[in-house]
């Protein structure tokens, strides 16, 4: 498996011929090697230009942008796209070529064997979750999701040290998107690849991200860090607002019940209709808080996947998490 790459963005600038301004304006920031990084910001922020910067589909003026220390611009552009996966909206697929031959179109630029070609295949359908006759289908057969899985397939098919990701998820409707999230996101574990993913919908930059960088309109960076230190120290007010009043709420996003000290098990207790609320300890704190509310209750069991209790949350626990 190829290793991931770290990515550098040093004071790069772009400018547009015609528009007043830069698109973006002297952006630094480091992603480490294997990191998901998440852009997001309103429009105008510059989140698809510093995206389609890193494999040159567009030029910038400028700074400098490095791969493993290595400038872009000192790469061959052929050589250095067929190094990055790169998965757009609604996947963006050859329409007249089976599922199979999509994903195998950088393998066979890149002169791969017809054995090896047909195994990698095989490999991807089976971890994007898609069925191993999928292959013969064309893309019109397909649902969006589908589609959006065999992209994905296609921008991992040679094993590429980075991903870049343009709101892959935005043309989905809302069940298909969580699934396809929840996806990437165990995919991520699995493969440890850089990834630049970018959206506008700060709930998805939470929820995907190790590191997210928050663009104000003008291309300038406005802040960089984890997911719960943006939420819990936002680095003024343009962050404030951007993120939301309910920041609060969306930090308890970040944990699930097994991931927070719990209260013991009273003698007794159990889950089920004639005992507590309960919760798997998958639950996010915030969605297990929301169960509290909704049913009146101050505690939740919190029960493991063979339905076995762990531990009680109460509401002032999960209210002490926000001040730690």
């Amino acid at each position: 498996m190829t290793a991931a790459a770290e990515i550098v963005f040093d004071r790069v600038t772009k400018r547009y011929a015609g528009r007043e301004g830069a698109a973006l304006q002297e952006l630094s920031f480091t992603i480490p090697a294997g990191t998901f990084c998440v852009l997001v910001g309103p429009s105008g922020g510059g989140k698809t230009t510093a995206l389609k910067l890193v494999n040159r589909l567009i030029p910038f003026e400028e700074g400098e942008i490095r791969i493993d220390g290595r400038s872009i611009t000192g790469l061959p552009a052929v050589e250095l796209r067929r190094g990055i996966g790169y998965v757009i909206q609604q996947a963006g697929l050859f329409p007249h070529m089976t599922v199979g031959d999509n994903i195998a179109t950088v393998p066979r630029l890149l002169g791969w064997g017809r054995s090896r070609t047909t195994a990698r295949i095989g490999e991807l359908l089976d971890l994007v979750g898609l069925e191993q006759g999928d292959a013969r289908r064309y893309p019109a057969q397909l649902s969006g999701g589908q589609r959006q899985r065999v992209g994905l397939a296609r921008a991992l098919a040679a094993d590429p040290p980075l991903l870049l990701m343009d709101e892959p998820f935005g043309a989905l409707d809302p069940i298909t998107r969580v699934r396809l999230q929840d996806e990437l996101k165990r995919l991520h574990r699995e493969v440890a690849k850089t990834v630049i993913f970018v959206t506008h919908d700060i709930d998805e930059a939470i929820k995907m991200g190790d590191r997210i960088a928050i663009l104000r309109p003008g291309g300038m960076l406005a802040q960089y860090d984890t997911p719960d230190e943006i939420l819990a120290r936002p680095a003024d007010d343009f962050v404030a607002e951007f993120i939301g009043d309910d920041r609060a709420l969306r930090r308890l996003a970040l944990r699930t019940l097994g991931d927070v000290e719990l209260d013991p098990v009273p003698p007794g207790a159990a889950a089920g209709p004639n005992g507590l609320a309960h919760a798997n300890s998958a639950t996010t704190v915030r969605n297990a808080v929301s169960l509290m509310l909704g049913g009146g209750a101050e505690q939740l069991l919190v029960v493991n996947d063979d339905g076995k209790p762990l531990g009680l949350l109460t509401l002032a626990r999960a209210a002490a998490l926000l001040s730690a």
